[in-house]
């Protein structure tokens, strides 16, 4: 993976787990972080630039859920 994607991928992640910190309920919050550890736990491993990309755009359409649920 390039440098530029790999720090894309970390500032989405990052992104994604503060915003779900902002959640007030505390099930809804642990379970948005575990989902969003677990997720990018299991594709970390993923080579396949297309895939990368098709990860990356459902990543940023879930962190724009969760600003709107925030």
């Amino acid at each position: 993976m390039a440098a530029s994607s790999r720090a894309q991928v970390l500032r989405l992640y990052r992104a994604l787990l503060r915003e779900s910190q902002r959640f007030s309920g505390y099930n809804y919050r642990t379970y948005a972080i575990r989902r969003i550890r677990d997720a990018f736990r299991e594709n970390k491993n993923v080579a396949d630039s297309a895939k990368i990309e098709e990860l990356l755009n459902k990543a940023k359409a879930n962190l724009e859920v969760i600003q709107r649920q925030v």
